[in-house]
């Protein structure tokens, strides 16, 4: 008797089951098939546009784990998935076919609170590390939906509310253990395998993968000031020409991303306003309460906002904040551009396509990053840009599969139409299945990109992601 799996380079291979027994039972955690009930479990993913079936389902739960099923994967030429998070919008963590590495079960976190310093296995969001860091007044910086995954966010880049005053996650990215294409498990630091760290720190996940992070921490909280300033759409487009002039003097503290969509039924925005086109500026400052105060006060006098509710918060509460727009299960795509500044142009075009949204679930994000970040040489990680810039994400959502052209559609026209004013640079997290903008995601990194790939996964095993 044997299991059909994909094979590495097409076709189909036939594994007797007897080589999977014996894996089983070296594992120390589960080998899940398709008639076992935790198998549709473990092949869900964020995004309910993705409904891939892999053959076999290893759910590991140590570096052991990972070492045997690269090496089983490899030894048999099989294609071989890997999912932590799930999160990704591209969709890559799962393939028909395939071996699925599951690391969602790799969940432990470290804290060491003397040496400002967390270890973090590849299983866990974001909300698992900032529970176990603000346990001690402590922080890093990461992403803005708590259920993401931390280890796709990592590899890929990651900014968020902290980004302006401590850099990306991947500036705070100490060290890594790898388990790589031959099954050996490697540190890779400043010392150790440092092309290796290079690579990871933004290059995804084509060099191997990573059993453990660990990262820098800094004081943040327990409380920051921020929250959220609805308006009107009709006011939106004077308000977002000042916007780009306070964000171009804003402070490392201060951060402030805009969203355009039709307002949700949020207990603090008028039920009168519910449905309609808004504008909501989303702010978070992370220093001194009364300094802050000062800082937010230009944009909270602004127009004649529908809500204001900036205010002290909890920062782990904060960081969910957007959960409830970004829950699991609903149908996504995204396109996104970066620019330099934020031309009239880009303003006109964007409110044109606010009012045409094809989803209510639909909305067009503004982040601005700056600061920390921006001290980073453009080639001291893979990350290329490095200067202050603006990173439009259109993020199209629905429910119903017969409105998948329309979605799409939207998403496309709007990136495509603003693309001539763009920065030509990407944020690789943000790239759908579709968009092989690789050379526009690394800039002049890409090549010592792929020679590091060449080094580390010369038969391009590790091909199920945003591949260079």
């Amino acid at each position: 008797m044997t299991e059909t799996f994909k094979a590495l380079n097409g076709g189909t291979i036939e594994i007797p089951r007897g080589k999977l027994a014996d894996l089983k039972e070296a594992l120390s955690g589960e080998l899940i098939g398709k008639g076992d009930s935790s198998y549709d479990d473990a092949r869900t993913l964020w995004n309910g546009m993705i409904d891939r079936h892999p053959s076999q389902i290893v759910r590991a739960l140590n570096a052991n784990d990972i070492q045997l099923t690269v090496n089983f994967a490899r030894e048999n030429d099989l294609l071989l998935a890997i999912k932590s998070g799930g999160h990704q919008i591209a969709g890559h963590a799962v393939a028909d076919g395939a071996v699925l590495l599951d690391l969602s079960q790799m969940k432990d976190i470290k804290v060491d609170a003397g040496k400002a310093t967390a270890t973090v296995q590849p299983g866990c969001l974001l909300s698992d590390v900032d529970q176990a860091t603000q346990a001690h007044g402590l922080a890093v910086p990461l992403g803005i939906n708590s259920t993401t995954g931390v280890a796709g966010l990592t590899l890929g880049g990651g900014f968020g509310w902290i980004t302006g005053k401590h850099g990306l996650t991947i500036d705070n990215l100490l060290s890594a253990d790898v388990v790589c294409a031959d099954g050996v498990l490697r540190v890779a630091d400043s010392t150790q395998n440092s092309d290796l760290y290079w690579a990871i720190r933004g290059g995804g996940g084509n060099f191997g993968v990573v059993s453990s992070f660990e990262f820098a921490l800094h004081p943040i909280g327990p409380e920051v000031l921020s929250g959220l300033i609805v308006h009107p759409l009709a006011d939106a487009r004077s308000l977002l020409q000042s916007y780009r002039d306070i964000c171009a003097r804003a402070p490392d503290e201060l951060t402030i991303w805009t969203v355009m969509r039709q307002a949700p039924p949020l207990p603090f925005i008028p039920e009168e306003w519910h449905g309609k086109e808004v504008l909501i500026f989303a702010a978070c400052y992370a220093g001194d309460m009364k300094e802050g105060e000062k800082a937010l006060e230009e944009l909270r006098d602004l127009g004649q906002p529908i809500a204001d509710v900036i205010g002290p918060h909890p920062y782990a509460g904060w960081q969910q904040a957007f959960d409830p727009l970004l829950t699991a299960g609903a149908r996504n795509y995204w396109k996104s551009n970066d620019f330099l500044k934020l031309s009239d142009d880009v303003i006109d075009i964007s409110l044109a396509a606010v009012k045409a949204l094809p989803d209510p679930q639909s909305e067009i994000f503004i982040a601005h990053l700056g600061g920390a970040m921006t001290r980073v040489n453009a080639e001291a990680t893979p990350f290329p840009q490095r200067q202050r810039h603006f990173v439009m994400n259109v993020h199209t959502r629905w429910s119903d599969p017969a409105q998948d052209k329309k979605c799409i559609s939207w998403a496309r026209d709007l990136a495509d139409r603003t693309a001539p004013a763009s920065a030509g640079s990407v944020y690789v997290n943000f790239m759908p299945s579709d968009d092989g903008r690789m050379a526009e995601a690394y800039g002049s990194n890409i090549e010592k990109l792929r020679q590091i790939k060449a080094t580390y996964d010369p038969k391009n095993q590790f091909r199920l992601n945003h591949n260079i």
